[in-house]
């Protein structure tokens, strides 16, 4: 199998990692707007570089994967389609509703597969949430409480082009509790806080956000979101029913330290980031995506599952921009296929 990647960027470059040493993938082709980065990494990993992403597209490739920024994402995702390849990207299609819908409609005329990166849904504890939830060892479902927090601001420069916390980094939340629940979001109320480092407000975006969703059987769900977790990265679920409790990501290396005389001492090496933490559940979505390429399993996270976590990330910026409850149906995109 002949693979392009399409951004060399820190998870582009781990990707790559990825992808070079599956034994499904015989050569790996790699572009990026700063062509001396993709050779560099190219000769790190023994792949090619291409010098312009239009020459990637010029290669005979079997499928594309894009992680490159996300204003390119659509653009790519298109031609991608009309070239008639599969794709794998990274989270989000586009940062708005109608350029994502019109991402979609350029895969669903061509008739190929999306795949998009919401790496959680290949992560062992949230897979083992879902099987809980499914199989009934909960009880009805009444809360989910489901946070995010990085342990530092990402750059400056980032932030202006990162569609803002909910949509850059609550919306993995916001995927992976419909994922877990098998249940859709249908109202939400959101708000949030600049009150941290100045460059937040200085890009319109806030530092800490909090969104309390219902769901469409009435499970209650808090999705709350940091960029300043000093004590590291912490990406947690904690699902309550009538007969159980369970939590995931709660491990020797998760950044909390309980101050109960007989509670858990602080870790010796807390997790530092997204990379680290979901290390395996990256090697995962891409294994799938090279099968899915193959024709050995179906799509496991489409196009259209993007759109839906995005649709709950506009609802709660609309509602924190509004100070108000907002349903889903005031969202567009609803009923898109």
């Amino acid at each position: 199998m002949r693979i392009g990647l399409v951004g060399t960027g820190r998870i582009g470059a781990f990707h790559a990692g990825v992808l070079a040493r599956h034994p499904e993938v015989e050569a790996l082709v790699l572009a990026d707007a700063d062509a001396v980065r993709a050779a560099r990494v190219a000769g790190a990993l023994g792949a090619e570089a291409a010098p312009t992403v239009e020459a990637l597209f010029g290669h005979a490739l079997d499928a594309v994967v894009i992680a490159s920024a996300t204003a390119a994402h659509a653009e790519l995702i298109g031609r991608a389609a009309a070239a008639g390849l599969p794709a794998f990207c990274e989270k989000p299609i586009a940062l708005d509703v109608p350029g994502t819908l019109s991402a979609l409609r350029a895969v669903s005329e061509a008739g190929t597969e999306l795949q998009l990166g919401f790496m959680r849904r290949f992560d062992a504890g949230y897979r083992a949430a879902r099987e809980a939830v499914a199989d009934g060892r909960l009880g009805r479902l009444h809360t989910v409480r489901a946070t995010t927090s990085d342990p530092a601001p990402p750059p400056a420069a980032y932030l202006p082009l990162s569609g803002g916390l909910f949509r850059d980094c609550l919306v993995h939340d916001f995927d992976i509790v419909r994922w877990v629940t098998g249940r859709e979001v249908v109202e939400v109320y959101a708000t949030g806080s600049d009150a941290g480092p100045p460059l937040f407000r200085e890009a319109g975006d806030v530092d800490t956000a909090a969104a309390l969703l219902t769901l469409d059987d009435g499970t209650l769900v808090t999705a709350t979101a940091t960029r300043c977790n000093g004590a590291g990265y912490d990406v947690r679920m904690e699902l309550a029913g009538e007969l159980d409790q369970i939590a995931v990501g709660w491990d020797d290396r998760t950044p909390v330290e309980s101050v109960e005389p007989l509670g858990p001492r602080p870790p010796a090496k807390p997790w530092s980031g997204f990379l680290e933490r979901f290390a395996p559940a990256y090697e995962a979505e891409l294994d799938a995506f090279v099968h899915l390429v193959r024709g050995e399993r179906d799509n496991p996270c489409n196009g259209h599952e993007a759109l839906a976590a995005l649709r709950v990330a506009e609802a709660c910026a609309l509602s924190r921009r509004e100070r108000r409850v907002v349903r889903l149906a005031e969202v567009a995109g609803a009923g898109a296929s």
